[in-house]
């Protein structure tokens, strides 16, 4: 489950080749919170050159990437306890790139930046071209971004922490996601004005683990991760 990256600039364009061993699921995909509104201008340039390398651009994201865009999120999610996290529309943020092979979506990167502390708010990988470091590959081009309008930390708030700690980002904190279902959200919640709850997200301290897997079926620790960009 290991991968081994190369990189080296050529005429401005860094080509990023890759050596993956078996990759699960897990490996690539991860999503995070909804972004933020407004953009960055030293986040990105038109007409940039990307990141290339196994057939894979990154580039900015453009509107016409959309529905594409859409296609790689929810099918990434399909495998992991984000499943129902469908979107029908892109939420937009700061930084915003995409790995494409042709035409195609292949992997999204959406980070928020409200200060020296950015947040990724989805990267995402589609199941077909998981273990080619597409995001490696994004996260490479974020970084020197990032890095450039004085972002000092990229944070995260992630599900499956393998690909992250392998990438330098550190464990900070953890709390549960606490899914309930139309059966079980009548112990937690109530509601007025002849409204019924139909489910809910919650969240919970870690240390209340054994208890709300003990209430609830669909429990899923929650980890903070954060990568420094500056000392």
């Amino acid at each position: 489950m290991r991968s081994w990256v190369r990189a080296g600039r050529t005429s401005g364009t860094l080509v990023v080749s890759a050596t993956v061993g078996l990759s699960c699921l897990g490996e690539d995909v991860v999503g995070a919170t909804p972004g933020q509104t407004g953009r960055l201008s030293l986040l990105g340039t038109v007409n940039r050159p990307g990141v290339t390398g196994v057939r894979v651009v990154v580039r900015d994201y453009e509107p016409a990437d959309e529905p594409s865009w859409l296609r790689c999120r929810v099918l990434a999610f399909l495998a992991t306890n984000r499943y129902d996290d469908v979107w029908p529309a892109k939420r937009r943020a700061d930084l915003e790139l995409v790995a494409t092979d042709g035409d195609v979506v292949i992997g999204v990167l959406d980070v928020s930046v409200p200060g020296a502390e950015a947040t990724i708010e989805t990267v995402a990988v589609h199941p077909d071209h998981q273990g080619r470091g597409v995001a490696l590959a994004l996260l490479t081009e974020a970084l020197p971004r990032l890095e450039r309008c004085g972002v000092q930390a990229l944070v995260a708030s992630v599900s499956e922490p393998a690909w992250f700690a392998r990438n330098g980002f550190v464990e900070t904190s953890r709390h549960l996601h606490v899914y309930a279902s139309v059966d079980e959200v009548g112990m937690v919640l109530s509601a007025r004005h002849g409204l019924v709850p139909a489910g809910a997200l919650l969240h919970a301290r870690i240390e209340r683990e054994t208890e709300m897997r003990q209430r609830f079926e669909r429990v899923h620790v929650c980890r903070g991760m954060v990568r420094r960009i500056r000392p």
